[in-house]
């Protein structure tokens, strides 16, 4: 079986959120789910967007869409872990935004999973991706040379 090796870029951190595993997170297998990994990503980017003085909903007058998800899982957390989630965004090219998420365990650092999200700007009228606005672009360029 191939296995989705993701590379996480350590130079574009841009934040980290510490997050905890509910009980009502676990599985028919006794571990985090994976509907419950993609919330705890979704928490962690809206984290990082606003560390940058950004909204999800208004990225430069425009609301974004995650187009693409892939997950590697690497190892299983568990009620009551405590994870951090690392999120990096490298500078954006052309119309997506790249987010990076590492979920890590707090103690001891075992990395849980990784993800990359492919995020789109939309215009609502047109239905439409839209090219990244300045003031988005900047806003992530000034956090990854930081």
């Amino acid at each position: 079986m191939d296995r989705i090796k993701l590379e996480f870029p350590e130079a574009a951190i841009v934040h980290r959120q510490p997050l905890s595993v509910r009980i009502t997170d676990m599985n028919y297998g006794r571990h985090l789910g994976h509907d419950t990994l993609v919330s705890l990503l979704h928490e962690a980017r809206i984290q990082a967007f606003g560390s940058l003085g950004l909204t999800e909903w208004d990225l430069g007058g425009y609301p974004s869409v995650v187009a693409d998800l892939a997950v590697q899982y690497q190892s299983e957390a568990r009620w009551p872990d405590a994870l951090v989630v690392e999120t990096a965004i490298p500078a954006p090219t052309g119309k997506v935004i790249v987010v990076y998420h590492r979920v890590c365990h707090a103690e001891g650092g075992r990395p849980v999973a990784i993800a990359r999200l492919n995020v789109v700007l939309i215009n609502p009228a047109q239905g439409r991706s839209v090219a990244i606005p300045e003031v988005v672009w900047q806003a992530l360029t000034r956090a990854e040379s930081a």
